[in-house]
């Protein structure tokens, strides 16, 4: 049970209350120990100014959502290369524990799974030689089977560590129970995956009867997704880092005061987590 020093802000879940400074000194405020900007809210703020207000409230910055869409443009352009590689550069700059990476769907016009799969790969690669340089660990993270067509065609942590045994050091994987928390080889793709590749750990719920899913997730505790037992497998591979809340929620949690959102995000972290 992580206490609000345990816990990291993602910016998505205050998205449509606060910008980067208000989302800032809201973690201050209730005493939540990290932040993870999504790139949209940094680009507003500026990197440089980003970087010095989290460091001015001694906040850890647990990830940088979000490099990747390989396959947006329905080729592996310079232009996507060059978003990756501005997105690690704010990744660095904020001093960021990762950047998450979200792969992109099957190419567009297709249904060439396959060569979707080899581009997302192709991706990864050069995107992580150059985050070698830097020392910022890449994370992919495997988002629902639902995604597959439009988001991200990496879809279980088995596919994903697969693509990390491929490229070797530096990349690992972003968990996110709401993404993986039905697949019957979690636990054992967590034991593969080791302290080392466990780069984040984002929490929030399923609903039993979601009506949009995108933008209904759950506070943790009230939905269907047992996040204590996740955890723990988690920890028993020796992952310690904070735990990122990150819910899209539009009907809900979008519309309340995000000082609530926060208090409720840290006392649900005691309760449900």
């Amino acid at each position: 049970m992580p206490t609000a020093a345990q816990m990291s802000l993602n910016t998505a879940t205050v998205k449509e209350q606060c910008n980067l400074q208000q989302a800032i000194e809201g973690c201050a405020r209730h005493g939540i120990g990290g932040i993870s900007p999504w790139r949209d809210k940094l680009q507003e703020c500026g990197a440089d100014e980003a970087s010095k207000m989290i460091k001015d409230h001694g906040l850890e910055v647990t990830g940088l959502c979000r490099g990747g869409w390989f396959t947006a443009e329905g080729s592996l352009t310079n232009a996507v290369l060059d978003d990756n590689k501005q997105a690690v550069d704010e990744a660095v700059t904020i001093g960021a524990n990762c950047l998450v990476m979200v792969v992109g769907g099957v190419l567009d016009g297709t249904t060439d799974l396959q060569s979707s799969h080899q581009m997302v790969e192709e991706g990864l690669a050069k995107t992580l030689e150059y985050a070698r340089q830097f020392n910022l660990p890449i994370a992919i993270e495997p988002l629902h089977p639902m995604y597959a067509a439009d988001r991200a065609c990496v879809n279980s942590m088995r596919h994903a560590l697969d693509i990390c045994d491929r490229l070797g050091d530096g990349i690992g994987v972003a968990l996110d129970v709401y993404h993986v928390w039905w697949d019957v080889e979690l636990e054992a793709q967590i034991k593969r995956a080791g302290k080392d590749r466990l780069l984040a750990f984002h929490v929030c719920d399923w609903h039993k009867n979601t009506n949009d899913l995108l933008l209904d997730r759950g506070m943790m505790g009230d939905g269907v997704i047992n996040i204590p037992l996740i955890r723990s497998w988690v920890e028993r591979e020796g992952y310690d880092g904070l735990t990122e809340v990150e819910i899209f929620s539009a009907e809900k949690w979008w519309k309340e005061d995000a000082d609530l959102v926060m208090r409720t995000m840290v006392e649900r972290g005691l309760s449900a987590t």
